[in-house]
Formats: C-alpha cells, structure tokens, sequence
C-alpha cells in the first residue's frame, strides 16, 4: 500500500510538512509506503473549465505547461492521499486549490477515479481559519467519493515558525492518531 501526500505551504519544510511527517510515521510503522510531494516554487493554474477531461477521458488534466498531470498520476496509483496545506486568508493555499480544482475534475470525467481511495485532510495554521481548511479539503475527498478517517481532534496543529507545531502536543498527538486510524482504514479496505 502507498500513501501520497501534497504539502501546498510555501515553505517546503515548514510546519505543514512537520506535521504530514507526524502521520508518516505511524503510515510507516505499518508498512505503509510513503510519499511527499513538496508544492512549493511549483507555478500551478487552476482549473480553466474547459471540459477536455471529459472528451480526452485519459486520466489527464489538458493543460500541460506544469507538472499537475505528473500528480494526478501519483494519487491515482496511491491507496490513500494526504492532503497538507496552511491557513492563508482562511482558506487552503492558492497551489492546493490548483490541485484540488484541476484533479477533481479529472477524476469525475473518468469515472471518479479516486473513489474509494482514504483521504486525509492536515492543515497548520497560526490562530484562526483552520476548521475552513479543513472543510475546504475534506470537500473534495467526499465529492470525489473518497473515505476521510478521523482523529482525536481536527487535523491541525499550530504554529507560526517553522517547527513550532512540535510545541503543540495536541497536534502532535491528533496526527499520531490520524496515522494510526489511516492505516486501519486502508488495511481494512485493501483486505
């Protein structure tokens, strides 16, 4: 089984890829394979609604100028997909929104590809907005009929400087526990 997970924060190793780590290590404790994929520097567009996925039914997106078809690729061949952003404005990061968009899309014109597939949301901020993030992600995961495990709190930890979410212990603990309930899920669903 293979994990994939996007960090959309524009600090490649910052607190959102601290704390998609965090549930690595439970992943990987189950021998669950693990990818991170780092968005940061990457110029993605979103979605230009020009419906090409549903006539080419490829598994593509159309645009081609940036490497979104290279992640499509990856969360199609993954069991489960993470998905980490931060809080920007309340809201998920412009380059997760890209990804969600434009993948999403994708999905549904060729028969809901990642229907099935364990999703997790995971999300750092510094005050406020985090529950939208949240929400905002897990969106995506139910439309593209995918199964969201929970955890012992919301799936966000706080923090302004890189690492400071190591100082958040129930952060921390909230994505140990998401690890440990993602890979039940996917043992479960992969039987």
């Amino acid at each position: 089984m293979k994990v994939v997970a996007f960090n959309s924060s524009a600090r490649k190793d910052g607190n959102t890829a601290s704390l998609i780590k965090m549930v690595f290590e439970e992943l990987e404790g189950e021998g669950i394979e693990c990818e991170l994929v780092q968005l940061a520097g990457m110029p993605l567009q979103g979605c230009r609604a020009c419906y090409k996925c549903y006539e080419n039914k490829d598994r593509k997106c159309s645009v081609t100028k940036d490497s979104m078809n290279e992640f499509i690729e990856k969360m199609d061949e993954a069991d489960g997909i993470i998905l980490g952003s931060p809080t920007y404005i309340a809201d998920m990061s412009a380059s997760m929104k890209a990804l969600v968009e434009r993948a999403c899309l994708v999905s549904r014109a060729n028969d809901n590809m990642f229907r099935r597939k364990v999703g997790a949301p995971v999300v750092a901020h510094r005050r406020g907005g985090a529950t939208h993030v949240l929400s905002s992600i897990n969106f995506f995961f139910f439309i593209s009929e995918m199964v969201v495990p929970g955890s012992s709190y919301w799936n966000f930890g706080v923090g302004k400087a890189p690492g400071d979410v190591e100082g958040d212990q129930e952060g921390v603990d909230t994505m140990h526990t998401l690890g440990k309930n993602m890979a039940w899920l996917l043992k479960k669903i992969n039987q």
